[in-house]
């Protein structure tokens, strides 16, 4: 098993992530990597947010004064388009708060977590609570029995209905059933988490996710979020529900689309191992991962957080505007344990709703720990 070896995808062969223990090191890592690239800068990380949040002011003041008064055949393209920039946009501040909790925004933390709790809770998002189990899927990825989210169906544990699914039209379904209720479901109902001892979600302070350390956070991440709600009901009932809607709640469902689909397409490729208890090593783990190129406006639109995803999960408390130089610097290094996915994301979504259904041990390994993605009908 090894870098050797292929597997089939949708339209050509691509090479799995090595499963071996990587001949390099996260210093040798760390040493290929200029050292201005670590620096956090305060200013710096400020003139993205403050540029993210400019041309979200700037595309609601178009909407609000132009889109209206467009003849109807045009605003019926107008809206959606309005709906598609302005959450990617929203997407790009998503990203800044998720630098934050990870101490990647400035050398200062009580700022980090100022400004990640301001920006979250907007995007009705709970900063503390996430930053917590985001961290936590960090120090475990590829793990099968303590990762996050996202770990992947043993061969045992696909449910009955999936041979009803297993067709196209039944992977459309299951496509928009991914995008539109995995993230909500998941901060809501730990739906795609971890199995924890009793109900764990994001909101419950007292929740198996967090320590007693973590509660008092997680409840001043709800505050933000109740603040938040408050104050979108009050202008929702100034100026209409269907004017917040378009305005807001169509751009921010859009955001939470955007955000669900690379999280799970990082993590989620026929190429990608996970291991068992045996098996799983912190730095192996971390190549349970795939950088997505999404195009250069979409990444850089979206601070690269796609494209260099690799490079966060080793050094996550590097901040996102050096996170293209750094990666160049260890791609050398990394070899194949490195892979790069530029296939259009709609196709990598079918792809990988149809090949990786479930997890199953590699026969041919030394080691029964690694798993490997399997498409329904593996069998036959």
């Amino acid at each position: 098993m090894g870098s050797a070896e292929e597997v089939c995808t949708s339209s050509h062969q691509k090479l799995r992530v090595p499963c071996e223990q990587p001949p390099f090191t996260l210093s040798m890592l760390r040493k290929a990597i200029p050292a201005h690239c670590f620096q956090r800068s305060l200013l710096r990380s400020s003139s993205y947010a403050l540029f993210d949040i400019s041309v979200c002011c700037t595309l609601f003041y178009v909407a609000e004064t132009c889109i209206p008064f467009l003849p109807i055949p045009l605003n019926y393209v107008a809206w959606p388009f309005y709906w598609l920039i302005m959450g990617e946009f929203m997407t790009a501040l998503w990203v800044i708060g998720h630098e934050c909790g990870h101490n990647a925004f400035s050398e200062y933390q009580w700022v980090d977590n100022l400004v990640g709790l301001v920006v979250h809770s907007a995007l009705l998002f709970p900063f503390f609570s996430f930053k917590y189990t985001h961290g936590r899927h960090h120090s475990n990825n590829g793990s099968l029995s303590q990762d996050e989210v996202f770990l992947p169906r043993l061969k045992n544990s696909v449910p009955w209905y999936f041979k009803h699914l297993d067709n196209p039209a039944g992977r459309v379904i299951r496509i928009v059933c991914l995008l539109v209720f995995t993230l909500p479901s998941y901060l809501l109902f730990n739906t795609f988490g971890r199995k924890y001892d009793g109900f764990a979600n994001h909101f419950n302070p007292y929740s198996p996710k967090f320590t007693d350390r973590e509660r008092l956070q997680v409840v001043v991440s709800d505050a933000g979020i109740f603040t938040a709600l408050y104050v979108y009901y009050r202008v929702s009932k100034a100026y209409g529900f269907a004017w917040f809607s378009c305005t807001y709640l169509a751009p921010l469902f859009i955001m939470f689309v955007l955000v669900t689909a690379g999280m799970y397409l990082q993590h989620t490729h026929p190429t990608l191992p996970h291991y068992d208890d045996s098996e799983w090593e912190w730095l192996r783990g971390v190549f349970c991962t795939v950088d997505l190129d999404f195009g250069y406006w979409v990444n850089k639109i979206t601070h690269n957080s796609a494209n260099t995803h690799t490079c966060h999960h080793l050094f996550p408390t590097l901040p996102h505007y050096h996170a293209i130089e750094a990666t160049e610097a260890i791609k050398p290094i990394l070899g194949d344990y490195y892979q790069v996915d530029s296939t259009p994301p709609l196709m990598m979504l079918y792809r990988a709703i149809k090949e990786c259904v479930y997890a199953d041990q590699d026969q041919d390994s030394k080691g029964k720990g690694v798993y490997w993605y399997r498409p329904h009908k593996h069998e036959i």
